[in-house]
Order: C-alpha cells, then sequence, then structure tokens
C-alpha cells in the first residue's frame, strides 16, 4: 500500500516549483486519495545571487537546506534538477529515481541571432563555467558576462544589461514555455551539456521502503543509465555544479555512448573524448573516460581551476 500522504521539498523557484508540481501531479493520478504538498525550502544558492557560484563552492549549494529538512523529518522526498545534485549524499538518503530527460541541450535567446552570426566581442550572459568554456573556445573574442537569477530573470538580462545573447538550458525554457523565445539550440557535440542536464532526481530516505516503492515508477532506466554515467565521470574528476566538465550520455538498446569534456575557464585549453560499451557497466565507463580524459590533460586544466591536486 502506498502511503497516504507524501511532502515534497522544493526550492521555490520558478522552475523549481515546475518540477515539484510536476511530481505532485503525477503522483496524484496514480494514487487517487493520496494527499501531496510541497514545501518551499530556501537554499544557499537561492540567497547568494551576487556571486557567481563557482565561487561560493558550487557542492551542494541548491540541495543542502532541503537534504537537512529530510533527515530532520519533515519531508518525506526532494525533487531537483540533476545537474544540481552533487554525487555525495549524506549519510541515510539518497537518489532513488531518475526522470525522462527533456530536451538535454544548451539554447541561446538572442535578437533573432544565430551564435555563429554574433557580432565580434559580443556580449554573451551565462551562469555556468562549463558554457563559457565551450563558446569561446570557439569564438574566443566574446565577452562573458555571468548571469544569476532565475529562468525569466535571466531572460529580463538580455534587454536590461545590454547584452547580444543569453544561454540557458532548453529543458527548463521549455517546461516554463519560453520555447519560443530560443533563436537557436547548440547541439550537444558543439556544446555539451552539464551532468544531468535535462533529467529531474527524486531524493528520500534509503531506509524508507514504502516511499521507495510508491516513486519507483518515476524512474526512467534509459535516463538513469546515461546520467549514472555523466555523474561518474564528474565524481572521478572531483567536480561539482560549477566546473567546467561537462558528459552527455545516449542510449541505443543495451549500447551507451558516452561523450565527456573537460576545459579551462577561458577556453584556451581543453580535452574530449568518447566512449561506447554496454549500459550494465555505465559508471565504470563514466570513470574510464574521465580517467582518460584525465591523462590527454584535463589533470592539469582542473588542478589549475580547483587551486589543489587530483588524486591519482
Amino acid at each position: 500500500m502506498p502511503p497516504k500522504q507524501i511532502r515534497i521539498g522544493t526550492r521555490a523557484s520558478q522552475l523549481a516549483l515546475w518540477q515539484a508540481n510536476w511530481v505532485k501531479s503525477e503522483l496524484e493520478n496514480r494514487y487517487p486519495g493520496m494527499e501531496v504538498t510541497l514545501t518551499k525550502i530556501k537554499t544557499m544558492g537561492d540567497k547568494i545571487l551576487d556571486v557567481p557560484l563557482a565561487q561560493v563552492g558550487g557542492k551542494g549549494l541548491f540541495v543542502k537546506e532541503i537534504e537537512e529538512a529530510m533527515l530532520r523529518g519533515e519531508i518525506d522526498i526532494a525533487v531537483h534538477s540533476m545537474k544540481d545534485v552533487p554525487t555525495d549524499f549524506p549519510e541515510g538518503l539518497g537518489l532513488h529515481c531518475i526522470t525522462k530527460r527533456e530536451d538535454p541541450r544548451d539554447a541561446i535567446i538572442s535578437r533573432n541571432v544565430k551564435f555563429a552570426d554574433l557580432p565580434q566581442g559580443a556580449r554573451i550572459g551565462t551562469s555556468a563555467l562549463r558554457r563559457q568554456a565551450q563558446l569561446l573556445k570557439e569564438r574566443p573574442d566574446l565577452q562573458m558576462v555571468i548571469i544569476r537569477g532565475n529562468v525569466e530573470t535571466r531572460i529580463r538580462k538580455l534587454e536590461e544589461e545590454k547584452l547580444d545573447a543569453v544561454v540557458l538550458a532548453a529543458a527548463g525554457l521549455k517546461r516554463l514555455g519560453f520555447e519560443e523565445q530560443i533563436s537557436e539550440y547548440l547541439s550537444v557535440l558543439f556544446s555539451v551539456p552539464a551532468i544531468g542536464q535535462g533529467a529531474l532526481g527524486i531524493e528520500c530516505r534509503l531506509d524508507d521502503e514504502e516511499m521507495k516503492a510508491a516513486i519507483d515508477f518515476f524512474n526512467d532506466p534509459e535516463t538513469s543509465y546515461a546520467v549514472r554515467a555523466e555523474r561518474a565521470l564528474l565524481k572521478r574528476c572531483e567536480g561539482g555544479c560549477q566546473v567546467p566538465i561537462a558528459a552527455h550520455g545516449t542510449v541505443k538498446g543495451d549500447e551507451l555512448d558516452l561523450v565527456g569534456f573537460i576545459a579551462a575557464v577561458d577556453g584556451s585549453r581543453s580535452v574530449k573524448g568518447k566512449i561506447v560499451g554496454h549500459v550494465d557497466q555505465c559508471e565504470e565507463l563514466g570513470i574510464l573516460l574521465a580517467e582518460s580524459l584525465l591523462v590527454q590533460g584535463g589533470k592539469e586544466i582542473l588542478e589549475e581551476v580547483y587551486g589543489r591536486k587530483i588524486h591519482e
């Protein structure tokens, strides 16, 4: 029997609430009569809006306070954007489901100008070192402007800060109804996505068997294999959510195709690689690709970014 009540912990941003309400709706449709409520929780990442995330630490900025509420028994599950979820969890908590991925690509919103046609020295708004590094690799002339805030705020900054373009995740734009404003989608090979981009993760207490059984149906096996591979690569590179590391996995049948990318923040140096294998080896494939990228020069690049050594 499913529980009579499920309390969902979520951030209060427009996109986070869309995601949590989608999970709420799916639960109510599957279990008529179940009481599903949302608990809005402000995280450190929501409070610090005037500093680039990479300077604040990156790891756990959007989940820590939500996990603490779960450990206190105030919520039953948490809904996260997978790209915000650290690779390590507090004892007793874990990721139980990864949902079917929405469009994983990065998207450009501009004044109807394609990336290749942006003027020399164009000012580009982005929140991610990963995007910054990849775009500068192709166009070193661009000026990157770090922008923070929710999706709508970032779109507004196109006009407010007189930017030539802003780059955001296509998934968030589509979920919030801003698809028509997209000028161009960047292919996953041109701008390799963030780890887990487009997928949602549902976290719960690992000893709550009733809850785990109730939310099992959210898990999408293909997305789960791909995202687990991406996260294994990130963990081996000792990266958090705000580092110039990218990876994207795709599954066809039993085969997993994983692309990985590491770059200097200014895009001047980078390494890229690919590995293919069976889905059952998804995490091993992620680690193997990470090792390959580190050996090819990724280790030196990341040590400069982190300001410390990476373990062999």
